[in-house]
């Protein structure tokens, strides 16, 4: 049996190795920790934030839970408008976001699937005030102690007793997923068990009130008066059939009160007449569709609309004609890339050819003028094009002035996509320039002496000789010219006009005017998928491999 070799500490050689190797992998990872997480802090994690927007749709169940838990059950063929319980789950809903001025974001959501919705939320925001004062006046005529906010406080609150925690966890995760912010429980309230079982919808609808109180307006329960939408709950509780019964046994504060109001006579409110005088939009079908097809909490819908499509009650169906841009837009995009790279190419190689063989004295002073672009704006650049391209500008009038064009019938250079090309081209023009003059600045010369020697003439020398060799510039300039074009939006959005614009400006005009995040998210997501593609097909018809920046 061979002995054991040992390190110089006693310990086994493998053993001592392989701790060696990984406090120097460790020492490598340490090196390089700070990098990697600026990088998943600034770079991965925001994409994929904006990524996962794409799919995201939580805004309609967070703003009105209630509806869309009743709504579920709804059938269009059947019902063409929902009955009275989907506009009673619709009225607590609103009012609460409301107050919280959030319904307006949940019409702007549901307005990119549907023109007018938007306007309906905000008009319907603003009267539900007058649907509870109605049953807010009714009970003060009965009993002036309705009015008084200490005595709803003193119905409602448990004191020390703090048994209906299931509530105010509930109301608590409610606002929270309706805000986004943190709210306390800890409010100097805690609701009654055994009235949330007597009046469960009015304990509730008071609980959400509270909390919002304490943590949001930052007043004090027992000293403001509640809600309007809290007389229309207990008004509803007391319509129900059971809840006599159920107040004729409770004994706690209020009681004398509460069966006054369950004797009385009090005034019938139909909540889809209220909601159908706010805004007749409420007795549409197509209204409670988008609703109801837009309530789960992820949605392919962006992604749908990125290619012209929509997601219907009816199924996946082709946008309006007059509405289909975005594949347009794609095909534009790739298609204008494709062509200021291949200009690139075509302008480039000349100059990098020119740069590589002319002598290095020379050559060092043309380079500076390859640079000097990367010293100047680049919307002073694009700004620039603007003037030389327009109608009356210095490239027409220079071909006006040679002859070239009559003075009545000038080029058209400008807000179309030869304008895009054009100053595209010009910007991106270095990108192509310095990857190729690395390559070619490599390639001896003498190899070109040498096929002439053997009989080649100079295309034939050129073409099967030098040109092979500077195929991985080539390739590095492509990639890069594609990759900047294909995402370029401040020279499309100013030489571009209708026609020459990318979809990376439908990117940014959804990011920074609609603020339909989504939907950018989406575009975002297919242009990235595209980019990739083309990637893969380079690699497998060109080589990834054989891309050079020079050396």
């Amino acid at each position: 049996m061979s002995e054991q070799v040992l390190a110089a500490d006693g310990r086994p050689l493998k053993a001592s190795l392989n701790r060696a190797l990984r406090r120097q992998k460790t020492r490598a990872l340490l090196l390089i920790a700070p990098l990697l997480l600026f990088i998943m802090l600034t770079f991965i994690i925001p994409i994929g934030q904006m990524l996962f927007r794409s799919v995201e749709n939580q805004i309609v169940s967070n703003t009105i839970p209630q509806t869309v838990e009743v709504l579920s059950d709804w059938d269009s063929d059947t019902t063409p408008v929902p009955d009275e319980p989907v506009f009673q789950a619709l009225f607590y809903d609103m009012f609460l976001a409301a107050e919280a001025k959030e319904h307006t974001r949940l019409g702007s959501r549901l307005n990119y699937e549907q023109s007018g919705i938007s306007s309906m939320f905000r008009r319907s925001g603003r009267g539900l005030d007058d649907v509870g004062e109605i049953y807010q006046d009714a009970f003060e005529e009965l009993n002036p102690v309705w009015a008084e906010g200490a005595f709803w406080y003193d119905m409602m609150n448990a004191g020390t007793d703090a048994s209906a925690t299931a509530v105010i966890r509930q109301a608590r995760r409610q606002l929270e997923d309706l805000t986004s912010d943190d709210f306390r429980t800890d409010i100097g309230f805690a609701p009654r068990a055994d009235l949330a079982t007597v009046l469960p919808r009015t304990t509730r609808e008071y609980t959400l009130w509270a909390l919002y109180t304490v943590n949001v307006d930052e007043d004090v329960v027992a000293e403001e008066d509640p809600w309007e939408s809290i007389y229309a709950a207990l008004a509803d509780d007391l319509a129900d059939p059971a809840t006599a019964d159920r107040i004729a046994s409770y004994s706690g504060p209020a009681a004398a009160e509460l069966a006054a109001l369950s004797a009385a006579e009090l005034p019938e409110v139909s909540y889809k007449d209220a909601f159908a005088e706010l805004d007749e939009g409420w007795l549409e079908t197509r209204v409670w569709k988008t609703i109801q097809t837009y309530s789960p909490p992820f949605t392919p819908g962006y992604f749908l609309n990125s290619i012209d499509l929509e997601k219907t009650a009816d199924g996946v169906q082709w946008r309006p004609e007059n509405q289909q841009i975005y594949l347009t837009l794609f095909w534009r995009t790739i298609v204008m890339s494709l062509t200021i790279t291949g200009s690139c190419i075509l302008l480039g190689y000349p100059v990098a050819w020119m740069l590589a063989n002319l002598p290095a004295r020379t050559a060092n002073l043309l380079m500076i003028l390859v640079l000097l672009p990367f010293w100047t704006s680049l919307l002073v650049r694009t700004s620039a094009w603007k003037v030389l391209l327009q109608d009356q500008g210095v490239i027409n009038s220079l071909l006006v002035w040679i002859g070239l064009v009559a003075d009545d019938n000038r080029l058209s250079l400008i807000n179309n996509a030869t304008g895009t090309i054009i100053a595209m081209t010009h910007i991106l023009l270095p990108f192509m320039i310095l990857p190729l003059y690395s390559v070619l600045k490599t390639i001896p010369p003498s190899y070109l002496r040498a096929a002439k020697s053997l009989g080649a003439t100079n295309w034939t020398a050129f073409w099967r000789v030098y040109f092979p060799q500077s195929i991985p510039g080539i390739g590095a300039g492509s990639i890069l010219c594609f990759i900047l074009s294909i995402g370029y939006y401040i020279t499309p959005e100013i030489v571009g006009g209708t026609k020459g614009v990318f979809i990376s400006n439908r990117i940014a005009y959804h990011i920074s005017t609609s603020l339909n995040w989504g939907l950018a998210a989406a575009l975002g997501a297919i242009l990235l998928a595209v980019v990739l593609l083309l990637y893969w097909a380079y690699d497998r018809i060109v080589g990834i491999d054989n891309v050079k920046l020079g050396g």
